[in-house]
């Protein structure tokens, strides 16, 4: 059992029968009254996005979420492939399973495909990826002082801000988490 004094980000929990992942949490103590927490939470099923406030003594029951590395193969329309690296199994994921996680992810990367009884809800990419750069303007020269940046397209296809001093063919470490630029590879 887990109170709500102790809620984390990305914790899931089962919350009146729903399966619910925390996306944010806000310990809260206004000047008069009880201390309360603020959530945004997620539910895992059908990815429907909810906001609650809990007393910080309710308890609840932290939901069993199976975690598989897994390999992904390759996007074949709107479906992902992905194979399990223990057992050879291969599975195709929906692209409203999958998300916006995917969007950084090149073939043959290894993520995180999260399981809930059997079924598939998410899946989570590593935190950090290089990815070589397809397209990109020249940067302007002499505004080099202001800390400008410039789109930049990926090889995955996702457009990121990078700083000028980024050309067209460099690889670039990108968060997959904020989904920004973190340095040159």
């Amino acid at each position: 059992m887990i109170s709500a004094g102790e809620f984390k980000n990305g914790l899931t929990l089962e919350i009146d029968g729903q399966v619910c992942q925390i996306m944010e949490f806000q310990h809260v103590k206004p000047g008069k009254g009880a201390a309360f927490v603020r959530t945004k939470l997620r539910d895992i099923i059908n990815g429907g996005v909810l906001e609650r406030t809990f007393r910080p003594t309710e308890k609840f029951n932290q939901a069993m979420i199976e975690r598989e590395d897994m390999q992904f193969l390759y996007k074949d329309g709107n479906m992902y492939s992905f194979m399990n690296n223990k057992t050879y199994e291969q599975i195709a994921l929906t692209e409203e399973q999958v998300g916006d996680s995917m969007k950084f992810v090149k073939e043959n990367e290894t993520c995180k495909v999260c399981f809930y009884n059997g079924s598939v809800f998410s899946v989570e990419p590593p935190q950090k990826v290089t990815l070589k750069i397809t397209h990109s303007e020249p940067g302007v020269k002499g505004d080099t002082q202001t800390g400008a940046t410039k789109p930049a397209t990926l090889e995955t296809g996702a457009v990121i801000q990078v700083p000028l001093f980024v050309n067209e063919g460099d690889e670039v470490i990108v968060s997959t988490e904020t989904g920004k630029y973190e340095s040159r590879a």
